[in-house]
């Protein structure tokens, strides 16, 4: 699954809209579908004129013009599910409900192709919940990404029982393409949050505690968190951020 695909992408909110650019840079033809034209036009924005769009990556020496030029001619924002879901593989990102979830991988199982992976861009809900809403289980995997997806280098592979070992290989191979570094875990449908965002969870947990404690601010929580373990960001400037978008 090394060679161009066309894939599709569902919500073209922060993540949808990161993981569509990331994509089509990385050779494949994405398309990138929403019920809101309000927000194909702007994460079209995003993912050529944002903060980390590929004219950015343009400005600091990252793509040339031709590389810039040909990522963008391979993106495509639609309103047609139909259109997205024609596709070898399909990355779900919207809201993180399970019902709605859930009801989305019904509808894909339905429109996709018969050899399409469907994959979910889901923060923690249960892979196997989504896998058993179609009649493909086998083909159904989880791919959580992180915030700012054109920059992040997070490939959460999440398998069920039923994965289908050449589903997850494909996939971690598209990943690793991407310039990600694919871990594959296993899903746990009694527990949210995979490994990422479990551990997460519980430093966020602390960090409240911290400020209602009286200890700190969240301004300096997160100047902490960047001096001590150098991260690009503090925990609450990455929640702001994930949820929000990465303004200049």
């Amino acid at each position: 699954m090394t060679s161009p695909l066309r894939i599709g992408v569902l919500g073209a909110g922060v993540m949808g809209a990161g993981i569509a650019q990331t994509l089509a840079t990385s050779g494949h033809r994405a398309v990138c579908t929403d019920v809101s034209a309000e927000a194909l036009e702007q994460g079209r924005r995003e993912a050529v004129e944002g903060r980390f769009g590929i004219e950015s990556a343009v400005g600091r020496g990252r793509l040339s013009r031709e590389q810039a030029d040909a990522a963008i001619a391979r993106l495509e924002f639609t309103e047609s599910f139909e259109e997205a879901a024609a596709s070898d593989l399909v990355v779900e990102c919207v809201p993180e409900k399970l019902d709605l979830k859930m009801q989305v991988f019904r509808e894909l199982d339905r429109a996709a192709p018969e050899h399409a992976i469907l994959a979910s861009n889901s923060s923690g809900l249960p892979i196997t919940a989504l896998a058993q809403a179609t009649g493909r289980p086998a083909r159904v995997i989880g791919w959580h990404w992180a915030s700012p997806a054109p920059v992040m280098r997070l490939a959460e592979i999440v398998v069920t029982p039923e994965t289908d070992p050449e589903v997850r290989q494909a996939v971690c191979e598209l990943a690793a393409g991407c310039g990600k570094n694919p871990i594959v875990v296993n899903d746990n449908p009694m527990a949210w949050g995979y490994v990422a965002n479990r551990v997460y969870s519980a430093m966020i947990r602390e960090a409240n505690r911290v400020i209602k404690e009286g200890v700190a601010t969240q301004e300096d929580v997160n100047q902490l968190m960047v001096d001590c373990f150098r991260w690009p960001t503090g925990p609450f400037g990455m929640v702001k951020g994930a949820s929000g978008g990465w303004k200049k």
